[in-house]
């Protein structure tokens, strides 16, 4: 279908890669993985033809259909969420409109000639316009915005009138309903839902039967969806056939692997070059000398690729709360729209979250979980009953609005010692380091960190200060599957009590003991791990 021989891509002097080859198959599921800066984006505008390749082949079947989602989805206006979604198939429209004219074509007097030559565009259109799913274009828009949570209702409300997040979902649902021969999706999940990735793993398992390219930094979504990882690193591209757990094994395999290798012809190299400085002044042992000179030239050196270093930080133990950290008695929370209307978020609320307990708070889009940690935090007053936090609780909030006010002339290591002032520059540098800011990286300033970058910045704050409870609204967003790793291994060993909100359900799965559900304004309590509350809740065994 796509297939890209000895590509080499190189942005200044920096090598992506190059001699790399790999392929996209008819209904093949590949996940692309590798550090960030190592250059998947590249490959998928490589692939749609908005970046040139410096060295290689492409070659790409005759009529195949491209669809591109990325995290830069443009500009929308002038059209309802709909109808923009509709635009993204305007081949398929035009098609339409030119089988209608054909049609009524037929119906006048013409020579046998002319209407055999008609009847031939006709059917060469109709099958293309069927390969396009263009029977069932209306329904498939229709059904696709329902699922990524655009219902019925916001259908024909314009575009303008989204925030980002939901133009995203709008850019996704244009991709989706084209239903392109091949789709190449970068972070898909980034701003959608629980229930809305479950049904994008739903229809790309179920409806779509195209080949599929996707980087994501949600696991659970790339385990239960790709069956090949292609790899870009160290300047080059590797494929491994399996899910992104086994790529993890087999990838730490190889690597031991190379070490081996590599250790072995040191060993041999270091022999070789001993007799050549033992006897290259011999004239009896030039010719020897010579010919081992000759075969260490030939020789192909091992190349030992930097090991990303996972650095522990061992937090200090935090004070000592009182055994309940959050007193709630019958807590309410009512918005009031911009015309004046109310708005009820949730009521009744009555519960304990107890010490070093770590609960997920979960929901559908628009329940109120994060509504209800900004109560529990104190950044909103709730509008009925109370909220109290118990003796000797020290709470440290995350939100994406954090990252908002970090000051922007600060570097990442600045901003880490204000709240920490008496740590040594080495206690510092270490929690940088665990949140993966190593070397000079400390010495950034926040106005040129990435989003990613940003939100790590906020964790370190938090996780590096002396607090007993945590409140988190999504502190996965914009992290990498390493730093979800690195952030979960830091909960897990936290000594205090959490309280978050987040889409990435095997973060959830690996560290929460209670559930929190807030469904229609009622929370439900459920005792247990994600697990089970899926169980009860949604009759899931995973």
């Amino acid at each position: 279908m796509i297939h890209l021989s000895n590509i080499a891509k190189q942005h200044g002097s920096q090598i992506l890669f190059r001699d790399a080859s790999f392929q996209i198959l008819p209904g093949s599921r590949t996940g692309l993985v590798g550090p960030n800066g190592t250059g998947k984006t590249s490959i998928f505008r490589i692939i749609t033809g908005e970046e040139e390749m410096d060295a290689g082949d492409i070659t790409c079947a005759k009529k195949t259909t491209i669809g591109y989602f990325s995290q830069d989805v443009g500009d929308m206006a002038g059209r309802s969420a709909l109808e923009e979604v509709m635009a993204g198939s305007a081949e398929t429209v035009r098609l339409a409109a030119e089988l209608k004219e054909m049609e009524a074509a037929m119906c006048e007097p013409q020579s046998d000639d002319d209407m055999a030559t008609l009847l031939e565009r006709y059917g060469a259109a109709q099958e293309e316009f069927e390969h396009r799913g263009g029977y069932d274009l209306d329904t498939r828009a229709q059904t696709v915005l329902t699922g990524l949570g655009i219902g019925p209702d916001r259908f024909n409300h314009p575009v303008e009138s989204f925030s980002g997040g939901w133009k995203m979902r709008i850019a996704l649902a244009k991709i989706l309903t084209l239903k392109p021969d091949v789709l190449l999706l970068d972070e898909p999940t980034n701003h959608l839902d629980v229930e809305s990735i479950i049904w994008l793993e739903d229809w790309l398992a179920g409806e779509y039967d195209g080949a599929l390219l996707m980087t994501s930094h949600d696991r659970d979504f790339m385990n239960r969806i790709v069956t090949r990882v292609v790899e870009v690193a160290n300047k080059t591209v590797t494929t491994y056939g399996g899910d992104y757990d086994f790529y993890e094994r087999e990838r730490d395999i190889r690597r031991d692997q190379l070490l081996a290798s590599h250790k072995r012809q040191q060993e041999m190299l270091s022999k070789e070059e001993e007799f050549i400085a033992r006897f290259a002044a011999r004239a009896s042992h030039a010719a020897q000398v010579q010919s081992r000179v000759k075969k260490l030239d030939k020789i192909d050196r091992i190349e030992i690729p930097p090991e990303e270093r996972a650095v522990r930080f061992e937090f200090g133990e935090p004070p000592r709360s009182g055994d309940d950290v959050v007193l709630m008695e019958n807590l309410g929370k009512v918005w009031l729209t911009p015309d004046g209307q109310e708005k009820p978020v949730f009521s009744g609320v009555s519960g304990i979250v107890r010490r070093q307990d770590k609960i997920a708070v979960v929901g559908v889009n628009g329940a109120g979980k994060s509504t209800f940690l900004k109560v529990i935090a104190g950044q909103t007053e709730p509008t009925a009953g109370r909220s109290a936090l118990g003796a000797n609780v020290e709470m440290g909030y995350f939100s994406q609005h954090a990252m908002e006010i970090l000051d922007p002339r600060k570097t990442v290591f600045e901003t880490v010692q204000d709240v920490m002032p008496l740590a040594s520059i080495g206690v510092i540098r270490n929690l940088l380091a665990a949140f993966l800011f190593s070397g000079d990286a400390v010495e950034k300033r926040i106005e040129n960190l990435s989003g990613g970058e940003k939100s790590r910045v906020v964790l370190a704050t938090l996780l590096g200060r002396p607090v007993n409870l945590l409140v988190l609204d999504e502190p996965t967003n914009h992290l990498d599957i390493r730093s979800r790793e690195i952030l979960l291994d830091a909960l897990k060993n936290f000594a205090g009590t959490v309280l978050l909100v987040s889409h990435d359900r095997h973060f959830l799965r690996s560290l929460v003991n209670r559930v929190f559900e807030i469904d229609h304004g009622e929370m439900r309590v459920y005792e247990g791990n994600y697990g089970y509350y899926l169980h009860k809740a949604h009759g899931e065994s995973h």
